[in-house]
């Protein structure tokens, strides 16, 4: 090698530092058969064992017990949501009458007025007359559950009785007691519609 050529060697590798003398070809086929680095394992989960035929027993009784408790409770609160929807339209129908019987009643009292008037005079047929109407009345109120309150010789009850004035009772026996009725009371299947308006002995 002359001197020319080695200094034409020295500039190449001056050039190309990276190479030191390899051949460049060769490097570049040693990176491209380099192997990829594999990738790691992935670690599998453990997997759980079966649960056997008495884990899968205790696990349905309690489901079964869990299901019957929750078809219980709804029954349960059917059953009084079904009763108390009775006892309300019950309650309804026993009073949806009561503003129209109550408007009612001073004519009764009209009627009862006008046979003991009439029963002053000679006039039977008059009598007669007034007495029907008055008992057909009647009796179609108290069918429609309608109940007179009961007051002479009664204790007088605050729930049934108005007392309008007290007068001295005559006896011991009087004192608290009902001794006469300015006006009747009555009750629609149990329930005051109008109190009964009394004089009461003290």
């Amino acid at each position: 090698m002359n001197k020319k050529e080695k200094k034409i060697q020295e500039e190449n590798q001056q050039n190309n530092p990276n190479s030191q003398g390899q051949d460049p070809a060769m490097t570049t086929d040693n990176e491209s058969t380099a192997a990829p680095e594999q990738p790691a394992k992935e670690e599998k989960p453990e997997e759980k064992a079966a649960p056997t035929a008495e884990e899968k027993i205790i696990a349905l009784e309690k489901q079964l017990s869990e299901s019957t408790d929750k078809y219980l409770r709804l029954f349960s609160e059917f059953d009084n949501f079904r009763k108390r929807t009775i006892r309300e339209r019950l309650e309804l129908s026993n009073t949806a009458s009561a503003g129209v019987i109550t408007a009612l009643l001073p004519v009764l009292d009209d009627l009862e007025r006008a046979g003991k008037m009439a029963s002053g005079k000679k006039d039977d047929n008059h009598l007669e007359g007034i007495q029907l109407i008055y008992n057909k009345f009647k009796n179609i109120l108290f069918q429609k559950g309608v109940e007179e309150i009961k007051t002479i010789g009664e204790t007088f009850n605050t729930d049934f009785h108005e007392a309008i004035t007290h007068i001295p009772a005559q006896d011991e026996s009087q004192k608290g007691r009902i001794v006469d009725e300015v006006q009747k009371g009555y009750t629609l299947n149990s329930k005051v519609i109008r109190f009964a308006r009394v004089v009461v002995a003290n």
